[in-house]
């Protein structure tokens, strides 16, 4: 398995040349890196007029391995090929390097680049990425990878420690500046360029007034743009001090998990990602393997879209119901910054809420609470000038008894603790239980196989009055916020709960009316797919130059999406069983159109290129009709091909394993039909679409215009005549 490594942005407050300076003098060895024995020069080449420098060494390792595998091996040290770049006028430096030794067993590449920082030119970014793959390594292949990525990393942690030597060690000699280089055409005079030139070698001194008439002089040659490799600005790429001030201490390990995540989801949804905080909670929760996190992110990626969660705190009013009964809300923070919520578990009406509001607006419910929770998070951050992503929630349970156990009150919180687990992790810092009756065994058991085993270690659990002795309450929470009716002194605004009136119950087909609409009050439609089994829907078009708009995801699988054409209707669409597979469709139909009898070029025609969307993949579209009559959309299921030999997965590598072993794909799609004109000229909401148009709306939408008839412009196409 090939091992990569891409490193945050990391920024040197200095301008490029004089890191140049420091970063030469690493050569031909460097004690601050033990490993590194010595360096010869193998080529070098310098242009005429200066600014190109490119040379070639040859480094000698001293490996830290085991005596045995050194002698197996049959080496003692280990040689790197390294090419420097360094463009004076462009102002950056680019670092190849590649192993000698074991080439044909062990391939290791690495590129490094210095540049001039994006937003001010006198400071400077070095980035660095690296792969590894071990072919083979005399049946030690698991140890040679544990020993290379552990000198790797080390090393990775002293790269910058060792910059910041040199420099002190520039400034101590008197060097705290290094002219830029600039063309031999423009050079006042001979006797200019050549002081120049000694002083650049010299790295002389220059004196305040100097430094400044330099810079503006060398203005109007200095390059307008930056090398691709650091086109990077702070939107699009992380910073490693705003990593460590807004999401912690990471290992360089870590922090390239979560670039090489984030950098995925910025290529696969092609607009905007989740927030770090959130990447980095679903890479923690899947102790950094990124492709299981990238598995379980791209399906609450998908049902935050379905649901529309990411708008639940602006566009839904919890019921006038949970406002005065359900006993919880926010309280100050925790002595570590996390905001604090309180539940009064006890004294909550469990079975009075299910039967007034049911399991759905309970749902809706904590999911606007985590919402909220998250939304602290960032606040809490910015006031306390550290990284604060979970929060701590204390459960009063005084007052817990049976009644707490009516069945489907136990059903509505298992199902909640699922969605939140799968939805939140790693958003609970801690958990405070307090007051735990005898029942509450009871409880435990029927909920904790439930919980991850990492939030689990989060609880604590005190009986009685044990919360007020030493270890209690007062480790975590400070005196003055403790709520009043735990026997502290600040007025708690928590609603105490109490029971729900029965005249406010519902009957059970008012419940299930109302999760119905609370749970579909969304535009887009489900459906499944099955190999041999494709979903189809109709369309008809009147007027020629109609507009056949669609947005869908796909949320498991490959499938194939196409478009067709016919003059006359198919049959009436007959669901199909599948009762020969035994496969059901929860949450999903499955429709088909075209008749086998059909022979495609004779009855219908296809309209549109095939298009293969992967799993995960969000697809916006048009198509511009050029005849009146029947068209049909439809999504086939597309099997994966024998073998892959990418090393970095898209999204067709998620969930591999579940997509060789299931021929189901599901999809969930929007379509509409808008008049050319109304199309033509962008007046999308004057044709009948929702107040916010699905690509509007969802940002990080993978945005393909599939229309030959027209233009796309992001989520919008324009129709050409």
């Amino acid at each position: 398995m090939v091992q990569k490594y891409q490193s945050p942005v990391r920024v040197y407050k200095h301008p490029f040349e004089l890191i140049m300076a420091a970063y030469e003098r690493r050569f031909p060895t460097c004690p601050l890196i033990p490993m590194f024995v010595d360096s010869d020069t193998v080529s070098e080449f310098k242009s005429e007029d200066g600014a190109i420098h490119v040379i070639e060494r040859r480094c000698k390792l001293d490996i830290d391995a085991p005596r045995l595998l050194k002698k197996i091996a049959g080496v003692d040290y280990v040689y790197f090929v390294q090419k420097n770049s360094l463009n004076y006028r462009e102002r950056t430096l680019h670092i190849e390097a590649h192993n000698e030794t074991f080439s044909n067993r062990v391939i290791i590449n690495e590129h490094c680049c210095y540049t001039v920082h994006p937003e001010n030119e006198d400071w400077t970014c070095f980035e660095q990425s690296a792969s590894l793959d071990i072919k083979s390594f005399f049946g030690f292949e698991s140890t040679v990878e544990k020993i290379a990525m552990k000198q790797y990393t080390s090393n990775i942690k002293k790269g910058k420690e060792i910059i910041e030597y040199y420099l002190r060690q520039l400034e101590e000699e008197g060097v705290t500046f290094v002219p830029r280089w600039t063309p031999p055409s423009i050079a006042p005079s001979s006797e200019t360029s050549a002081s120049c030139k000694k002083q650049a070698a010299a790295s002389a001194v220059v004196p305040d007034a100097a430094l400044k008439e330099g810079l503006s002089s060398e203005a109007p040659g200095h390059p307008s743009g930056v090398p691709e490799p650091a086109a990077g600005t702070p939107d699009d790429k992380l910073d490693a001090d705003y990593i460590k001030r807004y999401l912690g201490d990471l290992t360089p390990l870590q922090e390239s998990c979560l670039i090489r995540l984030r950098q995925w989801l910025q290529e696969t949804h092609k607009g905007k990602i989740p927030k770090d905080e959130h990447i980095l909670r679903f890479l923690r929760a899947r102790d950094f393997n990124i492709d299981k996190a990238r598995e379980v992110m791209c399906q609450s990626l998908t049902w935050r879209k379905q649901h529309q969660v990411d708008y639940i705190l602006d566009t839904w009013n919890p019921p006038q119901v949970l406002q005065d009964y359900y006993a919880g809300g926010w309280h100050h923070h925790d002595k570590d910054g996390r905001p604090l919520y309180v539940l009064r578990l006890g004294q909550m009406d469990t079975k009075g809420l299910v039967r007034a509001l049911g399991e759905e607006a309970l749902l809706r419910y904590v999911l606007s609470i985590n919402e909220e929770g998250l939304r602290r998070c960032e606040e809490n951050t910015k006031v306390f000038g550290r990284p604060i992503s979970s929060w701590t929630c204390l459960v009063d349970l005084e007052g817990l008894n049976m009644r707490h156990l009516w069945r489907p009150g136990v059903k509505a919180l298992l199902r909640i603790i699922e969605v939140v687990e799968a939805n939140y992790p790693e958003t609970l810092g801690r958990l405070l239980i307090l007051r735990a009756p005898r029942v509450f065994p009871v409880l435990w058991t029927l909920v904790s196989p439930f919980i991850d085993d990492n939030t689990r270690r989060k609880f604590l659990i005190y009986a009685g009055n044990d919360y007020q002795g030493p270890g209690g309450l007062l480790d975590y929470i400070d005196r003055e916020v403790i709520p009043d009716f735990l026997g502290g002194e600040c007025m708690c605004e928590v609603p105490e709960g109490g029971l729900v009136p029965k005249s406010l119950y519902r009957t059970a087909e008012e419940l299930e009316n109302e999760d119905l609409k609370l749970w579909t009050e969304t535009i887009y439609q489900s459906a499944s797919v099955f190999k041999g089994a494709p979903h189809e829907i109709l369309i008809q078009i009147v007027d020629a130059s109609s507009v056949i708009t669609w947005d869908f995801d796909v949320c498991k699988g490959d499938i194939v999406f196409n478009i067709y054409h016919s003059k006359r209707s198919p049959q009436p669409p007959k669901k199909d069983s599948l009762g020969a597979h035994s496969i059901t469709s929860p949450g999903g139909n499955n429709v088909q159109l075209i008749d086998r009898a059909w022979q495609l070029g004779r009855d219908y025609s296809m309209v549109e290129s095939p298009l293969i969307c992967k799993e995960g993949e969000s697809v916006q579209g048009s198509h511009v009709t050029r005849w009146p009559g029947f068209y049909i959309l439809q999504w086939k299921f597309h099997s994966m091909p024998a073998c892959a030999a990418t090393s970095l997965p898209r999204v067709d590598d998620v969930l591999a394993s579940l997509q060789v072993s299931s021929h189901k794909c599901k999809v969930m799609y929007y379509t509409e039909v808008i008049g050319s004109e109304d199309f033509r000229y962008g007046l999308l909401f004057q044709a009948g679409l929702p107040r916010v148009w699905p690509g509007q709306r969802e940002a990080q939408h993978v945005q393909r215009g599939l229309g030959t008839g027209g233009v796309t412009f992001g989520p919008f196409t324009v129709a050409c005549s």
